[in-house]
């Protein structure tokens, strides 16, 4: 083991206990990646229940969605960081049991503003439970296992938006104990206690040795940087881009580059900075953060496939849940199946994923443009399945190379940089797709705003592609 893991005794590989115990660590952290993911996508099903029940305006709505994802993009860095220094286990613990609390919260919610408030909660609760997923499974698991256990925590991502479209939907509608927007947020407490339960039982934790407290300087930095950046994408569609939304954009750069000075002015001093400006030497590491970014801008398709269905064609919620349905099987099937796909293609396994989605997404516009004869059900198990592929896939270019005692801190950047793309995508690809529909209102406008998000993403799993062929093999990483 990597001597800059602070361990009780013996090395990783040489400890029977954890060798015995890792897989079934496994789900238990797995169960701190499904949270955070499944909350995002049932809360935009419960909307309209919770505007009614609580008399809440649009902007009130609006920020239940805004306030979760800001705080949890904002501080997901400081989280993993946090992880490195006090034990990923004790982070992680304090992660679900914050989290399952803010989710009771919500569930007894009186008024809109104690829900925005406890989701914000929420956010920043996620934000001390995921990082840990990752690192943690950096550092328990050997080299030769990784593969496996990403794949499984890209399935778990899959199973996520399934159980989110579909289940979520089905609970808001059968009202279990008289709840009906509330059951999203009280589902989630029986979930949260067994997995801190089984963090207790089985999670052994791990740090990065000769700790020397947080960078809070940097913290203050990072987070006005994010904070700039992630916010004005989240709200800016919604406000109109007001003239202070579009400043705080322009801000960003240079809140950027004030933390870099600072955070490398630190390390010459022989501090101990926030973020290790040397990770960015690594290029698997660099390379596959801007492929992240890239590849996390398609979540617009999601805002653009759900709006298209239920505007354009009509169809209900519970209907476009379940229309999106085969491309979450795909991505469930796609990432059980990326372990071995990894073991044999190495880094091309992400290229085939990005090409397979390409080719998936591809269909799907053809099928919308009226120019194929048959159902795009098929194209979007192809793209679910080249995303199921991609996502452990890029974190494991990502995070390959990075030593362990960093393990943390880069799993943190990666989910941010996940939360970024998301955000851009929507802000981007989204504001395409608003404005090429105007003020009309009829299918074949939104056919033709939807077949130009589809457009755009393909472009970007282009680019994706092209920048796979760059990464180094596996092997070839200094680790």
């Amino acid at each position: 083991m990597n001597s800059h893991i602070a361990e009780p005794s013996q090395s990783r590989h040489d400890r029977p206990t954890i060798a015995s115990r890792r897989w079934l660590a496994l789900p238990v952290l797995l169960t701190g990646a499904f949270l955070p993911v499944l909350d995002f996508n049932v809360v935009n099903l419960a909307l309209p229940a919770i505007r009614q029940d609580l008399g809440a305006t649009s902007d009130e709505v609006q920020f239940v969605i805004s306030a979760y994802a800001a705080a949890y993009a904002v501080f997901l860095v400081t989280g993993g960081r946090l992880g490195d220094l006090v034990g990923r286990k004790r982070m992680f613990m304090f992660g679900v049991a914050g989290f399952t609390l803010a989710s009771v919260l919500c569930g007894i919610a009186w008024s809109p503003p104690v829900l925005i408030s406890s989701r914000i909660l929420q956010g920043l609760t996620a934000t001390a439970m995921a990082p840990q997923v990752l690192a943690s499974i950096r550092v328990l698991f050997p080299a030769h296992e990784q593969e496996r256990a990403l794949s499984l925590y890209g399935a778990t991502f899959g199973l996520a938006v399934i159980c989110g479209q579909i289940f979520g939907g089905a609970l808001i509608s059968s009202r279990p104990f008289g709840f009906t927007w509330q059951a999203i947020f009280l589902i989630n407490a029986p979930i949260g206690l067994a997995a801190f339960v089984g963090s207790l039982l089985f999670l052994d934790d791990s740090r990065a040795q000769s700790a020397q407290g947080l960078d809070v300087g940097g913290v203050a930095l990072l987070s006005l940087t994010l904070g700039l950046l992630v916010y004005p994408l989240i709200e800016g569609r919604e406000l109109g881009w007001p003239a202070w939304i579009v400043s705080m954009l322009a801000l960003s750069p240079l809140a950027l580059l004030t933390f870099a000075c600072y955070e490398q002015r630190l390390s010459s001093r022989g501090g101990n900075p926030l973020v290790a400006l040397s990770l960015f030497r690594n290029k698997a590491f660099t390379i596959g953060l801007v492929m992240v970014l890239a590849f996390y801008m398609l979540s617009s398709f999601y805002l653009a496939f759900s709006v298209y269905l239920q505007s354009g064609l009509h169809r209900s919620p519970m209907d476009s849940g379940f229309a999106m349905l085969p491309f979450a099987l795909g991505f469930f099937v796609g990432s059980l199946a990326s372990s071995s796909i990894m073991r044999r293609l190495d880094v091309h396994a992400l290229t085939l994923g990005f090409a397979a989605q390409a080719v998936g997404f591809g269909i799907v516009l053809l099928d919308v443009l009226g120019l194929l004869p048959w159902r795009p059900e098929g194209g979007l198990i192809c793209a679910g399945l080249g995303y199921g592929t991609v996502v452990p896939s890029v974190i494991k270019a990502v995070l390959g190379g990075v030593d362990e005692k960093h393990a943390g801190l880069a799993s943190g950047m990666v989910i941010t940089t996940f939360q970024i793309g998301a955000a851009l995508g929507v802000a981007i690809i989204g504001g395409v797709f608003y404005s090429a529909l105007g003020t009309k209102s009829d299918p074949g406008t939104y056919a033709h705003a939807f077949a130009l998000v589809l457009g755009c993403n393909v472009a970007l799993l282009a680019l994706g592609g092209v920048l796979s062929l760059w990464l180094p093999r596996t092997s070839a990483q200094k680790v």
